[in-house]
């Protein structure tokens, strides 16, 4: 079953889990966690999006983000 649409507003902060294929492992070794984070703050970067806070864990991310301010943004 397909995830509706999520409407982003300003200044409401939004949390994302990232999960492992069947929560099957995410990490396997430091050299990951370094890629996924040398990532992340590109993407961040790119879409002006402002990281509050995250963790990696082995299976699964939590992300704690704030959309850009210019307008709504329309996710799916």
């Amino acid at each position: 079953m397909a995830r509706r649409p999520r409407l982003y507003l300003p200044d409401c902060s939004v949390h994302i889990i990232q999960r492992g294929n069947n929560r099957d492992v995410c990490f396997r070794d430091d050299s990951d966690y370094k890629a996924y984070l040398h990532f992340m703050r590109e993407a961040a970067a790119q879409y002006e999006v402002a990281i509050h806070a995250f963790v990696l864990m082995t299976n699964h991310v939590h992300i704690f983000w704030l959309p850009p301010q210019q307008k709504n943004l329309l996710a799916v």
